[in-house]
């Protein structure tokens, strides 16, 4: 049974004021559950404070790097900190956002500390893909599953590709050909984007351009045509992301039907994904939504673009 963000604080908060608050949970739902807005409200529980992630007791850590992925440097700082005594003498208070996002020697070390846990701790670890976890950080962890609270209104790109990945397995002989024929429509929506973008930004810089056009400042035009350069590429890249979350999330709904999950990520694409569900073992959707993650980690590291997308194409949507 998936909860709530508020009917799940209601039963975490009655659970702390009988002493029966456990040491670590899993906050686990789809983008749009309420998962940080409720680790910030069990931090202000449990400091006693009004505060949330902004306590000196509450140490947080969340993918920053290219790659999205939670690095070791990053969990040991958080089992330092709470190794440390409070400073205002109530409970410490980790969070580790996005944790399917940790690298495996991220989670191993993570581990030992939720195995043996500081005294006077709570852990909170939030995921959307919680299947994605190592069963020895689920196995330690109380999951807490949440219903999304609110439909996250899809672009019309994305709308595209998923049109394209449905008609994708609709057909009877999903080989090469099809494949490619995702890829093309992938890369035909990018370049669509960055093309929007550049347009988008080209006439900001011409309408300031005509502004100041009587500035005394003799290098300008080239700060502001660097910072457009720099923004046009910063909105690529968001796009970009934005596309490859979306297959990554259509994966998810596959492992998410399979548990009997709730709070899909893509509710109107049911259909197709219990379909598909049905019809592929976990560990054979696993790997294709590993593919993709791959993806989103190579785009991360500069690798270059069209091979990295064809090479995760192959594996996470082929035969």
């Amino acid at each position: 049974m998936a909860f709530s963000s508020d009917a799940a604080f209601e039963l975490l908060r009655r659970a702390y004021s009988q002493g029966r608050l456990a040491h670590a949970y899993l906050l686990a739902g789809p983008r749009g559950s309420g998962k940080r807005r409720l680790a910030a409200s069990l931090a202000s529980l449990v400091t006693e404070s009004g505060a949330g992630l902004d306590h000196p007791d509450v140490h947080t850590a969340e993918p920053e790097s290219k790659s999205r992925r939670l690095r070791i440097e990053q969990t040991r700082a958080l089992e330092k900190e709470l190794q440390m005594r409070s400073l205002m003498g109530k409970r410490k208070v980790a969070i580790v956002f996005e944790a399917d996002r940790m690298t495996a020697e991220a989670a191993n070390g993570f581990l030992k500390t939720l195995e043996e846990p500081p005294n006077h701790s709570l852990l909170l670890l939030t995921s959307d893909q919680p299947e994605s976890l190592p069963e020895t950080i689920l196995s330690r962890c109380i999951t807490v599953p949440l219903n999304r609270e609110h439909a996250e209104e899809l672009t019309a790109a994305q709308r595209e590709l998923l049109d394209g990945i449905a008609a994708l397995f609709r057909e009877r002989e999903r080989g090469i050909p099809a494949v490619y024929r995702l890829v093309r429509t992938f890369a035909t929506l990018l370049q669509q984007a960055r093309e929007r973008i550049t347009e988008e930004n080209e006439t900001e810089l011409k309408s300031e351009e005509a502004h100041y056009r009587q500035t005394t400042e003799s290098d300008w035009l080239d700060e502001r045509e660097d910072h457009y350069k720099a923004l046009t590429e910063s909105r690529y890249l968001r796009e970009r992301g934005l596309l490859s979350e979306t297959l990554i999330a259509w994966w998810a709904d596959v492992l998410r039907q399979q548990q009997g999950a709730s709070g899909l990520d893509l509710p109107e694409h049911a259909a197709q994904t219990a379909q598909l569900a049905r019809a592929m073992p976990t560990h054979d959707a696993l790997q294709r939504l590993a593919a993709l993650e791959q993806m989103r980690e190579n785009l991360g590291r500069n690798i270059k673009e069209d091979l990295a997308i064809e090479a995760a194409f192959l594996r996470a949507f082929g035969s």
